[in-house]
């Protein structure tokens, strides 16, 4: 299995931050953002990962040449000249793979003690495509059939709807999707997508070997690193985090 960490976002949310450096060098706790997802997925033996990469992309690529990749196989995807969005970005990421693989795909701007071996042996399981989700309140929630299916998505802001509904769980940006899923992927025809409107294409009309399996973490807890006035906050969760490391 390889890993994506999506790192290519503007950050707008965390200026003046992100008006000097990329959001997934924002120091949180110690560590950059994108230093945290990296080791965690390192330290799950995911060790193959791909960074894409578009505002400020020399910085990213250098501080991971500093840092001798943190021990793992790291690939570049440029989006240098145009940011494609999650379902874009790693259909580009991904092009070029010889053979589809299952991918893990997260967000930079996400903290969390999730526990990614479990994760990896539900998904070995039944090799069924994850999104990872939970009970937490939010605005946007994907809905899921009585079986965990993914069957439609709702606004609770704005009222809109897609597909069906169901149970309303919130999304984490983490992900595992099959290689059915990722052929599915690149056979698109946009360039520039989001995931959520693929995911929503797939749950439609997919083959049973492309749904798309709701995962609710044990005792999770997550963070979107996404303002810059939660950085107080998101220092706080990253000593959460370190003690927790500290004492497993």
């Amino acid at each position: 299995m390889r890993a994506m960490i999506f790192a290519a976002g503007l950050g707008t949310r965390l200026r003046p931050l992100t008006d000097r450096m990329p959001k997934a060098l924002v120091p949180v706790g110690g560590r950059t953002l994108l230093q945290w997802q990296i080791e965690k997925l390192r330290d799950a033996g995911l060790e193959d990962i791909t960074v894409n990469v578009h505002h400020f992309a020399d910085m990213i690529i250098g501080y991971l040449r500093e840092n001798k990749n943190f021990g793992c196989k790291i690939r570049i995807s440029n989006e240098r000249e145009e940011l494609l969005e999650t379902g874009g970005g790693l259909k580009k990421a991904f092009a070029d793979m010889a053979e589809q693989e299952a991918v893990l795909a997260c967000n930079a701007d996400i903290l969390s003690d999730i526990d990614l071996p479990a994760l990896l042996d539900a998904y070995k399981q039944d090799n069924e495509s994850r999104l990872v989700v939970s009970p937490r309140d939010t605005q946007r929630y994907l809905c899921f059939d009585n079986s965990g299916y993914l069957c439609g998505w709702t606004h609770l802001g704005t009222g809109e709807t897609k597909g069906r509904d169901g149970q309303r769980l919130a999304f984490s940006g983490m992900q595992i999707l099959n290689p059915a899923v990722m052929q599915r992927l690149q056979h698109i025809q946009q360039t520039r997508f989001s995931l959520t409107d693929f995911y929503l294409q797939t749950a439609a009309d997919g083959k049973p070997h492309e749904r798309l399996k709701a995962y609710v973490p044990d005792h999770y807890h997550m963070m979107d690193v996404g303002k810059a006035d939660h950085l107080h906050e998101a220092e706080e969760f990253a000593a959460f985090l370190t003690k927790g490391m500290h004492t497993n």
